[in-house]
């Protein structure tokens, strides 16, 4: 037969009661010496364990005071709370703490990279219009989706400065975007400017978290998708194309400007070293001439008639060197002989010619020049007798 619950309790209450130095109550109407112990009760063989319930309690303080030993791992920290105040901040390693419910410890992972999405959820495709439309200071509107990555700085600050912190960095990272775009163009935007608005709006968004406390750090924010909305991009894209071909026709341009322009002062150096050459050959002629004529003046100082005389015969030996009509002076009558040199000169040329324009027999050309020559030979001798007295 199963023993009775509250009877078990009774007893449990009188070892409990004796153990610490106090007195039962007598079972049934026994008031006397019924009792010999002294006020305890009779029964008890049955539930006598020596040092059991103290036994128990330095184990359960054991087992509490174990539950305070934690374990901080590598990029991690831990905040320890006493009745819920901010007591410490400990390093990586194990560490202990009064058990709860006087302390607790919150472990904060400071080297995680979080992430939270703006203009877009888990993929470009699923835009959410509502966060990704923004406007330019041209009074244009872009669609604009990018990531915010951050870390924790401050776990302290963390835990206990802001209650969602996913949902502070987008709405610091939409704000921040939002300002740096409508304080920008919308082709600077797009294109060329994408580096220095995402640099603008992390530096705004660091300083927004900062000032609010929330112990966050941005360590980098990422530009998925930047174009105009999907209602205009046809018209978009043919405007990029045109500036596109503006920029291809100017680089054109440019290079030909650049091929052009690099001849032209080459040629203009040359011509002007040419000139440079020319004037200093003339200066040097000029000069040349002044010391010659000085050095003829000192000669013709000494002795005039020679110098005089030198002098022509030079003059005339410049201009007549040319001609091809010599004229001789006979001495010993007043008729003047002419000599046809320029036709004997042609007439000894000829047979050169001949054989350079074609090969003509062999026995033609010596009898044509024999006959000439005899010809020229009597022709001489008859003036020559004519012109004797």
């Amino acid at each position: 037969m199963a023993p009775d619950l509250d009877e078990l309790w009774r007893r449990f209450n009188q070892r409990l009661n004796g153990m610490f130095g106090g007195k039962g109550r007598p079972s049934g109407g026994d008031s006397g010496g019924g009792n010999s112990g002294g006020g305890r009760p009779a029964f008890r063989g049955n539930f006598h364990i020596p040092g059991g319930v103290g036994l128990l309690v330095g184990l359960a303080v054991l087992v509490w005071l174990g539950s305070g030993f934690y374990i901080v791992n590598a990029g991690e920290r831990g905040v320890v709370l006493r009745f819920g105040k901010y007591l410490e901040t400990t390093q990586p390693g194990p560490r202990w703490h009064l058990p709860y419910p006087v302390e607790s410890v919150e472990v904060v992972n400071v080297e995680q990279v979080r992430t939270v999405e703006i203009g877009f959820r888990n993929n470009v495709k699923s835009k959410v219009l509502s966060e990704s439309l923004m406007l330019t200071d041209d009074e244009n509107i872009i669609d604009l989706q990018f990531s915010a990555q951050y870390v924790i700085k401050d776990p302290e600050d963390f835990l206990f400065m802001n209650r969602h912190p996913d949902e502070a960095v987008m709405g610091a990272a939409e704000t921040a975007m939002r300002e740096v775009v409508g304080k920008s163009k919308m082709d600077f935007v797009l294109y060329e400017g994408r580096a220095e608005v995402a640099d603008r709006a992390t530096k705004l968004m660091q300083g927004i978290l900062d000032r609010y406390k929330t112990g966050i750090a941005i360590s980098k924010l990422n530009m998925q998708n930047a174009q105009p909305p999907e209602q205009v991009q046809a018209a978009f894209d043919d405007a990029v194309k045109a500036g596109q071909d503006r920029e291809r026709l100017k680089n054109e341009g440019q290079a030909y400007a650049n091929d052009v322009i690099p001849k032209a002062r080459g040629v203009a150096a040359r011509l002007q070293e040419e000139a440079n050459g020319y004037r200093q050959s003339v200066i040097a002629n000029a000069e040349g001439e002044a010391a010659r004529f000085r050095q003829v003046l000192v000669e013709y100082s000494k002795a005039p008639q020679v110098t005089r005389e030198r002098l022509y015969q030079d003059a005339m030996q410049q201009v007549l060197s040319s001609t091809t009509k010599v004229l001789v002076d006979d001495k010993g009558g007043n008729n003047l002989l002419y000599l046809p040199l320029d036709k004997l000169m042609q007439a000894a040329g000829a047979p050169t010619q001949a054989a350079a324009a074609a090969a003509p027999k062999a026995d033609e050309p010596t009898s044509q020049v024999n006959a000439m020559d005899s010809r020229s030979r009597d022709s001489f001798r008859g003036r020559d007798r004519e012109a004797r007295p």
